[in-house]
């Protein structure tokens, strides 16, 4: 592929819910600009955009793709995106570093909820976006209830349809530009082929309906068309053209185009649209890029995914990463389509490649000149939050697992590792549960580690009800120095803290030197409670008698005769099982808000209270642990994806008596297994 200048280049993402047909689009736009000789298909795992043998066996898009398209004379870099919210982190890295978007519609479903957290995000970042309704030929499919739809859903949006589809279900047969006034009639048999005809005349009065809507919202882009509008004349196609490129790099209008990826109608349409309207790169004077993505291939190693703002990277140029603070080599870079490398002698400013081996750069560094070091505004990304407890089935695969983890980290940044050093569980954190599925089929696939995957264990604690006092002895003779230590300990609730050592020792009961041994058996002993084996908090020890022996006492002696005082003590003491509390926020469509509420009440929650934030409900509320193990499933379920929460350790509150003789009764169960 040859070298685009600045001026022509476009970056363009492709979003949209799962099953909108963004993938079809992208083996559309690969076969029409000659990339390709026939467009794969997802159902038979042949695509260029999904690749990967996961997508492949799933079929779906979970990583994003870069799709760099010729046409017209432009290069057009599409990044195809996953229309999964488990993967919503691919599409946020990907929206920053494009220009523009698509987001991609089902003629059949209408607006889904991945498009419109999407469409929400993009609205956000001030992202020009156009509209592509889909699969228009499908039964059941319109292209006015899906316009409707978006109208209705954001009203303070001016939507501008440059197309009309001609022909509906399975009689359609292509799209009307409304700017033109002429009809792309495709032939189902000449894949993407189309000739241009007149118009319907059942379409004539729709047509000059919209081409009124599109002049009134084009008209405040420039100021002489303005004036023309305002006194009445008619605007000229040329006027049009103008006002829509300049009216969507303002984002003042969303175009709303139409077509079919299946019959490739209305995809060249689409292709005119960008080369022409989609916004240039934004360059800067410095050398800098971004590295918004990295894979790590089995074969050729990590790729690093660059966007370059400033200057020119080539084979061989040393660069230096701001953010790690060390210089790296650059190997010769390439276009990457699907498992396809082309490669090219450098990525000028605006445009986008791949860089393989990189060791220190990593997702969100910036690479630039040592000289004028700078540091581009880095990646957010979702915070996962579904914990699963890993283990590896092979024996001693322990290190292996580590490190297999640690480079899909680099890949994924939606992935956290969590050692649980109370319940001794690796826990990995997830966006959802195919998100998870998928990490572990990659760790077989790429690494040779195979896992089991369980809920985690939660982290409970044991306490005291009622204050005791306890007597410890520990004694024992076999020749020579025996062992001899003797303790008498109360050990009472405390209600601030977690513990608490004092020694009220008179007349030398038990000589000073011992009394550091007690302190440490009581710590020894309170690791591991009475009644499920749980770590002791919340109570106060004291030391307030005991005896020695000149000779036979030891530090080791006092020590053993404590743990004997402490375990005895805490079984009379009304022990008591407590539960991680965790604080809660979730943001919710107001829609939602009664459904989440009365799920909180079956999860033991304690709703604290309600706040508007735009057009959600902020949630706040106390909620058992236990509960909210798997609640980024429950709450996907009940809010159709559109809710998201925050989570945090509050405090450690008394279980009730009945479910806690249930958790003890499991707890033991499983331990005798």
């Amino acid at each position: 592929m040859k070298t685009y200048d600045t001026m022509n280049l476009r970056n363009v993402c492709l979003v949209g819910h799962g099953g909108a047909g963004k993938t079809s689009i992208s083996e559309a736009f690969l076969f029409n600009s000659g990339s390709v000789t026939r467009m794969g298909k997802v159902t038979e795992g042949n695509t260029i955009s999904d690749s990967l043998p996961e997508e492949i066996k799933h079929k779906v898009s979970i990583s994003t793709s870069l799709i760099p398209v010729e046409w017209q004379g432009v290069k057009i870099n599409f990044l195809d995106t996953p229309g999964y919210s488990d993967f919503f982190g691919e599409v946020k890295s990907a929206l920053r570093v494009v220009e523009s978007g698509v987001i991609v519609l089902c003629g059949v479903s209408g607006l889904e909820v991945q498009a419109e957290l999407t469409f929400d995000l993009m609205a956000e970042q001030n992202l020009p976006r156009a509209i592509f309704i889909n699969k228009l030929d499908r039964e059941n499919a319109n292209y006015y209830k899906v316009l409707d739809q978006l109208k209705e859903s954001f009203p303070q949006l001016r939507f501008a349809p440059l197309n009309l589809p001609v022909g509906q279900e399975a009689g359609f047969q292509g799209v009307v530009d409304i700017i033109e006034r002429k009809a792309y009639i495709y032939d189902n048999n000449a894949g993407g082929k189309y000739s241009v005809k007149e118009l319907p005349d059942e379409l004539i009065e729709d047509v000059e309906r919209y081409r009124d809507v599109l002049a009134e919202a084009v008209a405040e882009s420039d100021d002489d068309i303005l004036t023309k509008y305002l006194e009445g004349e008619t605007l000229t196609d040329e006027d049009l053209l103008k006002g829509l490129k300049a009216a969507y790099a303002q984002n003042l209008i969303v175009p709303v185009l139409a077509g079919s990826s299946f019959k490739n109608a209305g995809i060249s349409n689409l292709l005119n649209f960008i080369s022409v309207n989609a916004p240039l790169p934004q360059v800067r004077q410095e050398k800098c890029a971004l590295v918004f993505k990295t894979l790590a291939d089995p074969y050729v190693g990590k790729m690093s995914f660059l966007k370059v703002y400033g200057g020119k990277f080539q084979a061989d140029n040393l660069v230096y990463n701001s953010v790690k603070e060390k210089e790296e080599k650059l190997g010769t870079p390439f276009i990457l389509r699907g498992k396809n490398q082309d490669s090219v002698e450098v990525i000028p400013a605006g445009d986008i490649a791949v860089v393989a081996k990189l060791l220190d750069t990593g997702t969100g560094d910036t690479l630039c000149s040592k000289e004028k070091p700078l540091q581009l505004g880095g990646l957010e990304f979702p915070v996962p939050r579904l914990p699963v407890a890993i283990a590896p089935k092979s024996k001693g695969d322990e290190d292996k697992l580590g490190s297999a983890l640690s480079r899909l980290i680099d890949e994924d940044p939606t992935i956290r590792i969590e050692k649980n050093v109370e319940t001794k569980e690796l826990l990995l954190y997830g966006m959802g549960e195919m998100h998870l599925d998928i990490v572990v089929e990659k760790l077989q696939r790429k690494f040779g580690v195979g896992v089991e995957m369980r809920v985690p264990r939660v982290s409970y604690r044991e306490t005291i009800r009622k204050p005791v006092k306890v007597e410890g002895k520990h004694k024992k003779q076999s020749g020579g120095h025996g062992q001899y230590g003797h303790v008498w300990i109360s050990l009472e609730p405390l209600s601030d803290g977690e513990f608490q050592f004092n020694e009220e020792v008179f007349g030398g009961a038990v000589p000073r030197q011992y009394f550091p041994a007690v302190e440490k058996g009581i710590r020894e002993a309170m690791a591991e409670g009475v009644l499920a084996g749980y770590p002791v908090t919340g109570f106060k020890a004291t030391l307030y008698d005991g005896s020695y022996h000149s000779v036979d006492s030891s530090e080791m002696a006092f020590k053993l005769a404590t743990i004997i005082a402490f375990r005895k003590g805490a079984e009379m003491a009304k022990p008591t099982l407590l539960e991680p509390i965790a604080e809660v926020e979730i943001r919710v469509p107001e829609v939602f808000m009664g459904d989440v509420i009365g799920d909180l009440n079956t999860k033991r929650g304690r709703v604290l209270g309600m706040e508007a934030q735009g057009k959600f409900q902020v949630i706040k509320a106390h909620v058992p642990e236990s509960e909210m193990m798997r609640y980024a499933i429950d709450l996907k379920s009940m809010t159709q994806g559109r809710g998201s929460y925050d989570i945090r350790f509050l405090k450690y509150d008394e279980v009730p008596g009945k479910i806690s003789e249930g958790i003890i009764s499991q707890l033991k169960a499983a331990q005798e297994n």
